[in-house]
């Protein structure tokens, strides 16, 4: 069977990089940007077509890029930008020990299946007081079933967001486009940040910015939840 990311993956290059999304262009990418270290080495974990591997070398970093998906990272390699592709695993990262100032893993770890092992790769490859830049779908508010309502059999109507099982974890395949099913890993916050204080990564800042003005000119129907955050990002430090 073909793995789905490999299948996708010209999907996502089409609808979520090189400039195309807002979510990316206005808040993440400038997110990630500014909470980068010094310039130093960056294992970018997931890293798709190259698009966060490319903000960091643009500001100094050398940067080690890894996506299990050969479609993802051949292309990034053609994009260019001073980047060494990889093909691999989270799980499995082939970085020398205590080598990288910096980790980024940008939603992606709500695809991985074994969470324990990834985060404990994390800590692996990064220098004592090394940063890790988690960024997820928000998992409180973007859990399975979770979405905005406008309930018109209520009088007077109501909008509001509805948010689904929070607590359970659940393993999900989801459509998130006509024809295009991806795997989906829920779990509560606390289980992410006990799971990195257990691989010896301490939070250090959290950010849950609300969605950006490009996002909600394209997604009308988000204006009414436009406080509701999509996006969650934790800065962890190696210990």
């Amino acid at each position: 069977m073909t793995d789905p990311w490999e299948a996708h993956a010209i999907w996502w290059q089409e609808e979520f990089t090189d400039g195309v999304d807002p979510e990316y262009t206005e808040q993440i990418l400038p997110l990630i940007a500014s909470h980068l270290p010094e310039p130093g080495l960056v294992v970018d974990i997931g890293c798709g077509e190259g698009q966060v591997a490319r903000v960091a070398t643009a500001l100094g970093h050398r940067v080690v890029a890894i996506d299990p998906a050969w479609t993802q990272v051949s292309v990034g390699a053609e994009r260019k930008g001073d980047v060494w592709y990889a093909q691999g695993s989270a799980a499995a990262l082939g970085v020398r020990s205590a080598s990288a100032d910096a980790v980024v893993a940008c939603l992606v770890f709500e695809h991985i299946a074994d969470l324990d092992a990834a985060l404990a790769e994390v800590s692996r490859v990064l220098v004592p007081g090394g940063r890790f830049l988690f960024l997820l779908n928000h998992p409180l508010l973007q859990t399975p079933g979770s979405g905005w309502i406008d309930d018109q059999m209520l009088d007077p109507p109501e909008q509001y967001w509805r948010i689904g099982p929070y607590l359970p974890e659940a393993d999900t395949i989801e459509q998130v486009e006509r024809g295009v099913f991806i795997r989906f890993f829920h779990r509560p916050l606390s289980r992410y940040l006990n799971a990195a204080r257990a691989s010896g990564l301490v939070l250090e800042h959290m950010d849950e910015p609300a969605p950006p003005t490009g996002f909600l000119e394209r997604a009308p129907e988000y204006f009414e939840a436009a406080t509701v955050p999509r996006l969650l990002m934790l800065e962890f430090r190696r210990t």
